[in-house]
């Protein structure tokens, strides 16, 4: 009986492909994409850029170290969050405006009411 080499469980050696790259141990999964989807809170879309736009997020993300689909959530993620706290704001600007203006309406000779 020979004698099989083992290797250390590094995450060197998982990485370089020592580890766990050998056909004679893998399995197929039977498992879903959609259910990780699911689990994960991830929904599958697809868009269409300019191949220039893909490139250069490609190379953003590179820089990074992502991949560019996690920059795009990202950005997206960015994006939504910046938009919504803004028309937050502006929808809280109208409001108090809004008030300011009943108060005055409602109270006419009131000093207070006139100072905004």
């Amino acid at each position: 009986m020979s004698k099989v080499k083992k290797i250390e469980g590094t995450v060197e050696a998982w990485e370089s492909g020592a580890l766990g790259s050998d056909e004679r141990y893998a399995k197929l999964s039977e498992l879903d994409v959609s259910h990780v989807q699911e689990a994960a809170g991830l929904k599958t879309i697809s868009i269409r850029v300019q191949p220039d736009l893909l490139e250069e997020l490609k190379l953003i993300a590179g820089l990074h170290g992502l991949g560019y689909q996690p920059l795009i959530k990202q950005i997206l993620r960015r994006f939504v969050d910046a938009e919504l706290k803004m028309l937050l704001v502006e929808a809280y600007k109208r409001n108090k405006q809004h008030q300011e203006e009943q108060r005055h309406q409602e109270n006419p000779d009131d000093p207070i009411a006139n100072c905004a």
